[in-house]
Order: C-alpha cells, then structure tokens, then sequence
C-alpha cells in the first residue's frame, strides 16, 4: 500500500546503531496529519487523498478554504497537500496520518523546496569554468563569455546558461532510509539530508520501485 505523510523539517544531527556506526540523519516532524479529501476515479477521473497539516487560526483562513474544510468537518489546516495513490480503498475523510505509517528500514522519496540563493553568476549557477585570472585577462574572470551567434540569427538561443536566480524550486530526493520513528512526539529520523531550510515543509511518500524490463 501506499503511504504518504506531510512534515517539518527540523534540522540535521547524528545518531549510532548498534554497531557504534555514525549515521547523519535529518529529524521531521512528521503529522499528525488529516484526510481532507477523497477523489475517486468515478468523481474525478483518478484516485488520491488531500491531506492537512498544521494548525492554523479560523482567522487567517479565507471564505473559500473554511468552506471546503467545513464540508470534510475537519478543523481549518496549514498545509494541504494532494498525493495521487493507486489505491483510495480504506482511506476515508477525516482519518488521522501519524509518524508510525511509516516503519525503521522503509525506503522514501522526500520533497521539498531548496533554499533560495539569490541571483547567482553562470559559474556558480551552472558550474561554468572560469578565465584565466592573470595576462591580461582583466575584470571579467567569472563572466559567461560569449553569448550569442554571429549575423545568423543573431540572438542569443533560448536555454542559454545564464545568470539568474538561484535556488527555490521543487526538489525531491529519493530512496532515503528511515533509520528511527518516533511514534509518540510525530518524529521521523531519515539518513541524509534533505532539500529546504529548517522549518520547511517536506513531503514524504514511498519510495518508487523500478521495474526491470
């Protein structure tokens, strides 16, 4: 079965296991998370659960949201998210989604937005080499360099490496192991890291198993 859970990233630390090993592992504050919604292929076309976390004030929730979460009679949430599933069957609206879902070894893929950089040149945006710092070369070491063709066309070519903004998008890494669950204060220990700032919101789900051909 599927399993998905919404959480907080809570920052990095270490732990030992049985063997004495250091094992790096990033803490989540994993639920308790609500069933908002249920879609179904007869209603909707595909199948998935919308889940809440958070608590928030009735204040700071628009007309529209205290609607849709007046209809699922569930109490006004923080974070809503949507995870498309194989299978809704005996998942229903108003269900509580805790930490213990998920079990010590369970593989997972943890999304999440990056930290945000601020505007980056191309050889720290992109990992472009630099000029040469000495004969001549002057104040233009980590600049791109060339970047458009010549009369024709006479542009420069969509896609170009360029500087720009950096960091703040949608990253999602795979095959995290769950080290520690504990079940009682909602907290998930994953090996590794995992992308966002601490106080970020996370989504953690199964792991996608590739089939060989």
């Amino acid at each position: 079965m599927q399993k998905a859970i919404i959480g907080k990233k809570l920052g990095m630390t270490q732990i030992f296991d049985e063997n004495g090993n250091f094992i790096p592992v990033t803490v989540v504050e994993a639920g308790p998370c609500v069933v908002v919604m249920k879609k179904t292929i007869e209603n909707d076309g595909y199948e998935s659960v919308q889940i809440g976390f958070g608590e928030v004030s009735d204040k700071h929730v628009n007309k529209a949201m205290k609607g849709h979460f007046s209809k699922s009679d569930v109490a006004c949430k923080k974070e809503l998210r949507e995870f498309r599933l194989s299978s809704t069957e005996g998942v229903n609206v108003g269900d509580i989604i805790k930490a213990d879902v998920f079990s010590v070894g369970d593989k997972v893929d943890v999304a999440g937005t990056s930290k945000g950089k601020g505007t980056a040149g191309p050889i720290k945006r992109f990992g472009s080499h630099s000029l040469k710092a000495t004969h001549g070369t002057g104040p233009v070491a980590r600049q791109a360099g060339s970047l458009g063709a010549n009369s024709d066309p006479s542009k420069i070519m969509k896609g170009k490496k360029m500087a720009g903004h950096m960091g703040s998008e949608r990253v999602t890494v795979q095959n995290l192991d769950i080290v520690k669950v504990d079940a009682e204060n909602n907290l998930i220990a994953l090996k590794g890291a995992i992308p966002g700032p601490r106080g970020g919101i996370v989504c953690i789900t199964n792991a996608v198993k590739c089939e060989k051909a």
